[in-house]
């Protein structure tokens, strides 16, 4: 991503980052997860089935770290992982100057990077290069917001205590943005991850049943940011600020023949963030998500994104951003590449733009530019074929009203109260500490890797940790949704190895600690 104006180029941006992982578990913290998985329905449900855990210098890190400044480490590992996948990056800044695994800003406007040289008394230069250091520094800048907020040793326990101090961390321009970065964080720990960082390490964390006190917070918008994009169905729109963009009246004033492909160099909500902060002087008209392709318009089409590093190119093209590094190739997902290429063909059909490599082109294409996303990483043939043909792979979905498919006791009740939900009604029931599950059946045409979504009317009194069971080919998973937020669109659990057959792929269930209703309304699955 770059951003440019007549004879003025300047740097990309974007920031933080979205996905998740995690560590090592003391004798006690394994001893809690245990429990927490039986609880969750490890008996009649069945529970998440773990990796191996090896120890390594990473998890020795983020050990040492949560211990010298009382941070739940699984909350520092998620996070981390959120930012950036557990990647230093050689001490090499993101585009919005965040250096390290957590991801800690230098810039005009925010200064994490001094905060923590400050806290810990160790050199900045140490801070951007030294691994063990920046996640010192990590965890002290995020115990110093906890601090701010007045949370004591008791409440630093509790995982979902740290919320705010979560969304602090992150650095974003307003509060509906803050509340998408540190949802991205919780629902990490709810569905769990399993990492292989440098060195061959593994880090793991289990999906873990965390209520995230949202505080004022929870009266914000959910986790989907903005309303309806104005130009593209089923995307969000966030304007970028008016100093990083340039109104225009495309294609009237502008012929549009490209689009440019870019990635962020940090984070989704960071991306979003950065580009409506007036520091930043750079946008894109699009940014879309690692883990679900999830799209957020930020410049309207017919107005002119600063992303490109060259003028001509930027009043004739659609800039689109993808969250990730170009470094990494695990940020690209195939869930992505459906999005974007879906996207980028409605953009070709509205303009009349040749669904081809001389029209659909990466950032490192465009005439002067310095950067190189999206990198050698970026699978060029899948998405033009998926641009070129069709982004729809085998997909079925299963409604709690379709009939032959759904099944639940009858204290799962029939309701039509609440708003955003799939179909003319959903089921709800009290939690409960033992198994009743609401079970989905679908017949898998083939063994293979799905995407499982689902969907649900969120509401401040539905369940703050609804666990979802998946039926996995070695074994059920459990992973828990905080369906106060992010209701009314599909919502993406994660991916997962399936066999064929007609089966009970995908339950809810009510053995949860959680407060509120739990809520089975409907799940998708898409194999990938």
């Amino acid at each position: 991503m770059q951003n440019a104006r007549p004879r003025s180029h300047r740097r990309s941006a974007a920031v933080l980052s979205a996905a998740l992982t995690v560590l090592l578990l003391t004798p006690a913290q394994t001893a809690n997860a245990q429990a927490g998985s039986q609880a969750a329905g490890s008996q009649a449900e069945g529970s998440r089935t773990e990796g191996s855990r090896t120890a390594g210098p990473l998890a020795d890190a983020f050990a040492r770290a949560a211990a010298a400044y009382d941070v739940p480490r699984d909350l520092l590992v998620a996070l981390a992982y959120a930012e950036t996948h557990l990647d230093g990056h050689d001490g090499e800044p993101s585009a919005s100057g965040g250096y390290g695994v957590m991801h800690l800003v230098s810039n005009p406007t925010t200064r994490a990077l001094e905060r923590a040289a400050e806290l810990t008394g160790r050199p900045a230069a140490t801070l951007r290069h030294d691994d063990a250091a920046n996640i010192l520094g990590g965890a002290a800048v995020l115990r110093s917001h906890a601090d701010t907020l007045g949370l004591d040793a008791t409440a630093r326990k509790d995982p979902g205590r740290w919320y705010r101090a979560v969304a602090g961390y992150g650095n974003t321009s307003g509060p509906e943005t803050a509340r998408l970065y540190a949802d991205t964080v919780y629902d990490l720990l709810g569905e769990g991850v399993r990492a292989t960082v440098a060195g061959g390490e593994v880090l793991t964390v289990p999906a873990t049943e965390v209520r995230a006190d949202r505080g004022v917070q929870e009266g914000l918008r959910e986790t989907a940011p903005g309303p309806a994009s104005p130009d593209h169905p089923g995307a969000h729109w966030v304007a970028a600020n008016a100093g990083n963009r340039t109104v225009a009246g495309r294609p009237g004033s502008h012929r549009i023949d490209r689009v440019v492909v870019h990635v962020t160099q940090g984070a989704y909500a960071g991306a979003i963030s950065w580009f409506q902060n007036p520091a930043a002087r750079v946008s894109a008209h699009y940014v879309v998500r690692s883990s679900d392709g999830d799209i957020t318009q930020t410049v309207r089409e017919k107005d002119v994104a600063w992303h490109a590093g060259n003028w001509s190119y930027n009043t004739r093209s659609i800039g689109i951003e993808h969250e990730g590094f170009v470094s990494d190739a695990s940020w690209f997902t195939d869930a992505m590449y459906r999005a974007s290429a879906a996207l980028t063909r409605a953009v070709c059909d509205r303009y009349g733009i040749p669904k081809d490599r001389a029209h659909i082109i990466g950032h490192h294409q465009v005439p002067g530019a310095t950067h190189t996303d999206p990198g050698s990483h970026w699978d060029w043939a899948r998405y033009m074929r998926y641009v070129t043909g069709s982004t729809a792979p085998w997909s079925a979905t299963v409604d709690n009203s379709t009939s032959g498919a759904f099944s639940a006791s009858a204290k799962w009740a029939v309701s039509a109260s609440s708003t955003g939900r799939h179909g003319p009604d959903h089921r709800q029931a009290k939690p409960v500490r033992s198994s009743d599950v609401a079970w989905y059946r679908f017949a898998v045409p083939a063994a293979g890797t799905y995407q499982v979504r689902v969907w649900y009317p969120a509401a401040p009194g539905h369940n703050g940790s609804a666990p979802y069971v998946v039926t996995t080919s070695s074994g059920r998973r459990t992973i828990y949704v905080d369906q106060r937020a992010g209701g009314g669109a599909w919502r993406s659990i994660g991916t997962f190895a399936l066999r064929a057959g007609r089966y009970d792929a995908v339950g809810v269930s009510r053995w949860t600690s959680g407060k509120g209703l739990v809520i089975a309304d409907a799940v998708r699955l898409t194999r990938l």
